[in-house]
């Protein structure tokens, strides 16, 4: 698929084979507008990046990341038979019927968490075959045609993605953070279970108000910020 149909203020950017997520960084770096999607598609992978320019600190503006993961969510239950299922992980994995089969990274610069960033990049790959048929040896990871999404276009895929993302970022423009933190907590996986994060291990407990992730070790819990997530891409 050479041509994608964005909403209005989107610019689709075909990296023909290079990483989108990286094509991305360097175009937010030379200057260039909100609203870049740089995508490329294979046979058996989809990658997609969107770039934004926030207005409010670092810290707060991670909420891109658990909304283009909703917007995912929003965008594979259209095109999608209704009996496949969709769950968020807090490091940004996308976890498909259970299996992880993709995944959101982001990156910002300046990295500040008190800073307002001059751009944030949002990144999606997700896998759409893999590399092996014997997918007893990989229990824990899937591929999107593996599990009944075969009649799913990677295209219309990526672009249901954008449209529903922007639907998100509308509503927490007018409604504030609490449908999107509502939202995201509905979908997320492993909230109860013991989890290791930043060689802490604990139970996670689920998310405060930006996003942080509440680990409880041994006694009270601790939050580690979303923006330890950040890929370092300089």
């Amino acid at each position: 698929m050479n041509t994608v149909h964005l909403p209005p203020l989107f610019t689709a950017m075909l990296t023909a084979g290079a990483d989108p997520f990286e094509a991305a960084c360097t175009a937010a770096r030379q200057g260039c507008d909100a609203g870049l999607v740089t995508y490329d598609i294979s046979a058996d992978r989809l990658r997609a990046a969107i770039v934004f320019a926030p207005e409010i600190a670092l810290t707060h503006a991670m909420v891109m990341q658990p909304i283009c993961g909703i917007g995912f969510q929003n965008a594979l239950g259209t095109l999608a038979p209704p009996e496949v299922s969709v769950h968020l992980e807090w490091g940004g994995a996308l976890r498909v019927n259970g299996a992880k089969c993709g995944t959101l990274k982001t990156a910002a610069h300046p990295a500040d968490p008190a800073q307002v960033p001059n751009w944030l990049v949002v990144g999606l790959g997700l896998t759409l075959w893999a590399d092996t048929q014997d997918t007893g040896l990989t229990p824990d990871v899937t591929s999107l045609y593996a599990e009944g999404c075969s009649d799913v276009p990677a295209g219309d895929l990526l672009e249901a993605w954008v449209r529903h993302t922007l639907s998100w970022i509308n509503r927490w423009d007018e409604d504030g953070v609490q449908p999107v933190h509502s939202e995201w907590t509905g979908l997320a996986h492993g909230i109860s279970d013991n989890v290791t994060v930043n060689g802490l291990t604990g139970t996670f407990r689920g998310i405060d108000e930006t996003f942080g992730l509440l680990l409880q070790p041994h006694g009270p819990a601790q939050i580690i910020p979303l923006t330890h997530t950040l890929k370092d891409v300089s």
